[in-house]
């Protein structure tokens, strides 16, 4: 696996020269500022593998690698979701949440909470637990706001994804899941920050830096975890804005249009959104109208969600 594809900006990363990093301005890793310092080592660590986010559950670990492998039975999965009462508890509840549960026939058992929610979203609610741990661990503790906020953003991402994918043939659990793991790479960052002198802390919290290099990072980490290439794509694609295809709307599509949208729940009713260069709305073919309407639906589903899977 290559090293990550990086932002292009003044200290951007190009190609690699025997073991060191080498920048476009002709510095090597190791220079700069602390932060840029950071960010490339931790991309270098990327490029190596495995990927290892501080303090994430075993057990969230061995689910998503179980439900990659096509050789795990029904049975294998119950059996490791059932080993975590606060894991299959939270499934049943997203199984009966409005936006899975739509008639709203009750579920009761973990088993037929599976069957409804299908492997993409299990392991939605499994990502969902990981991170509500990661809050709770002492070493994390101090960026428990920021962990919260980020899965908050995620979960209005992953409830618009779900909604927008309807106006395509992608498939909607398969929006909602790259929704939910959109901003897995600012999660990463932060996370390994955690660990580092306070003075690079602060300098990461910067919005503007995590919001250039979250992308790459995330698409390195889903494809260390061998989500598939639509997904890690879109994800590293997220900001492409002006982004052109000839193809039916796709994945990135969805993720970017929902992006846009996500900023606009809460808003004043009626007031537009901020559609303006942004590619993918046409390429889906979404009007004002069909703005208002999915962030009506989403927002209807969103307070369910949050019970089953906020943080």
């Amino acid at each position: 696996m290559g090293v990550p594809e990086l932002p292009r900006a003044s200290h951007s990363l190009t190609y690699r020269s025997g073991k060191r990093s080498v920048l476009e301005n002709g510095s090597q890793a190791g220079e700069g500022p602390p932060a840029l310092q950071f960010l490339m080592n931790l991309a270098a660590d990327l490029a190596r593998g495995p990927v290892d986010l501080p303090c994430f559950p075993n057990v969230v670990i061995r689910i998503r690698d179980a439900l990659r492998d096509p050789k795990t039975s029904a049975e294998e999965t119950l059996k490791l979701v059932g080993a975590e009462p606060r894991l299959a508890a939270r499934l049943i509840q997203t199984a009966n949440s409005v936006a899975f549960n739509p008639a709203g026939t009750p579920v009761t058992e973990l088993r037929t909470a599976i069957t409804r929610l299908g492997h993409k979203l299990v392991e939605g609610a499994a990502m969902s637990f990981a991170v509500q741990q990661m809050k709770d661990e002492p070493t994390l503790r101090f960026i428990s706001k920021e962990l919260t906020a980020l899965w908050n953003k995620s979960l209005g991402v992953a409830s618009i994804s779900q909604v927008v994918a309807r106006r395509t043939k992608v498939r909607p659990e398969e929006a909602f899941l790259t929704g939910l793991l959109h901003g897995i790479g600012h999660l990463y960052i932060i996370a390994h920050a955690a660990g580092e002198p306070s003075a690079l802390r602060l300098d990461l919290e910067c919005a503007e830096t995590i919001a250039s290099w979250h992308p790459s990072i995330g698409k390195a980490v889903l494809e260390n975890w061998r989500v598939g290439e639509a997904m890690a794509m879109s994800v590293g694609d997220q900001l492409d804005y002006t982004r052109k295809s000839h193809r039916e709307p796709d994945l990135t599509d969805i993720l970017i249009v929902s992006i846009v949208l996500a900023e606009a729940l809460g808003q004043t009713p009626g007031e537009a959104v901020e559609m303006g260069e942004v590619s993918s709305f046409q390429h889906i073919g979404f009007t004002q109208e069909d703005c208002m309407t999915t962030l009506k639906h989403a927002e209807y589903q969103l307070g369910s969600l949050h019970d089953a899977l906020g943080c």
